[in-house]
């Protein structure tokens, strides 16, 4: 359901790591049920933007705003960490990240993985956690799988196990950090279209791709970030069809290419 309200602002966002400077000055708004695409070469700064968002890397200077709450900061500069970690954990909790790497827990079946954080971070009901994660088990194609361990499933579905893992969290938007980069062509389009589906129901998403079709596809707005800034953004027809910046142009050229 779009809404127009911003679920995540990111404003003028500076990231280093010693003397590299990864992010130089960002910004960007997603509302609710739009679905923003970042893109860039590696390097670009796109993953750390994504983990800066979701507050798994402190930024040094700027705001993230959830849903109009600005981040609580103490310190300064190089030093500056979040202040409210009660604030912290709602503000992740309600932005559920699915990773390049599948990262599900062995030792647990597909069901016990999708249940495990609504369960223990959350406090929810079993039974009733039990249910929704067969329900977006299903929804993402592998209902079937519930009693599986992750090592039986191949790629594909263990990044769709990953996906129904972060809806059962039921968050107010989904970050998506190279969910197909791992996977060959095939097992790709899996995840693709499942990510396709989500688009299609409203859900708020930030995606950090190298499928330019998926980003041209399911985005309301693309974002390509060059060199720790963005060099171009705007609708996914205008900047894949018409860019206007000559490293944009030649970015598009080498992944058509590819």
């Amino acid at each position: 359901m779009v809404n127009n309200q911003p679920v995540i602002e990111i404003r003028n966002l500076h990231k280093r790591y010693g003397e590299l400077e990864v992010l130089r000055g960002v910004d960007i708004t997603a509302p609710g049920g739009h679905v923003i695409s970042l893109i860039g070469s590696s390097g670009s700064g796109k993953s750390t933007l994504l983990r800066c968002a979701n507050l798994l890397e402190d930024s040094q200077k700027g705001e993230i705003l959830f849903e109009g709450e600005p981040v609580k900061w103490k310190g300064q500069e190089l030093a500056r960490r979040p202040a409210d970690a009660k604030q912290i954990m709602r503000i992740r909790t309600n932005l559920s990240m699915v990773f390049q790497q599948f990262n599900l827990w062995s030792h647990m079946t597909i069901l016990e993985n999708v249940m495990e954080c609504p369960v223990t971070v959350l406090g929810r009901d079993k039974a009733e956690v039990e249910q929704k994660a067969r329900m977006y088990l299903d929804k993402v194609g592998i209902g079937d799988k519930c009693d599986a361990w992750p090592a039986q499933l191949s790629g594909g579905q263990q990044q769709r196990a990953a996906i129904a893992r972060a809806l059962c969290m039921e968050p107010k938007a989904l970050l998506f950090d190279e969910p197909t980069s791992a996977l060959d062509p095939e097992l790709e389009q899996e995840v693709v279209r499942v990510i396709k589906a989500l688009a299609e129901e409203g859900r708020t998403m930030i995606i950090v791709t190298h499928d330019m079709k998926m980003a041209h596809d399911v985005s309301d707005h693309v974002v390509f970030l060059h060199q720790g800034l963005i060099e171009e953004q705007g609708d996914p027809a205008t900047l894949f069809g018409a860019p206007k910046s000559e490293r944009l142009q030649q970015f598009l050229s080498h992944t058509t290419a590819a």
